[in-house]
């Protein structure tokens, strides 16, 4: 008898033999040949599969998409023509990162040219 996942098949002619009852043996219907089902009564199917089992694009590229700046980077966006919510000044600068699902809008990334404060929305 030989056994693939939870189907029993016979050694002999290759059938596929009935599952385990209260009978004391499991018998080819194709063949006659007979097995005991004692054997096969506390049968137990684990399945699993391999991180790589799944390949995606997306995934492959986790380690390229960046999620973190550094504290030297908020400084580098582009000046704009926007009022400082802090001190009033006219000119911040910007930059955006996908901080959510691609299907979301951006998050935008203000610091002010005077003060220095920093604040973001999400469009």
């Amino acid at each position: 008898m030989s056994v693939v996942g939870s189907l029993i098949f016979c050694t002999h002619c290759g059938n596929l033999l009935d599952s385990v009852t209260k009978q004391t043996t499991l018998d080819c219907h194709h063949c006659g040949a007979s097995y005991p089902a004692k054997d096969y009564v506390n049968l137990k199917v684990i399945t699993g599969s391999a991180a790589d089992a799944f390949p995606s694009s997306l995934r492959s590229k986790r380690s390229v998409v960046k999620t973190v700046m550094k504290k030297g980077e908020f400084e580098d966006g582009a000046t704009i023509k926007e009022k400082c919510p802090q001190c009033g000044h006219d000119e911040m600068q910007y930059h955006t990162l996908q901080l959510r699902s691609a299907d979301e809008g951006a998050t935008v990334f203000y610091t002010c040219t005077s003060c220095g404060y920093r604040f973001r929305t999400n469009n």
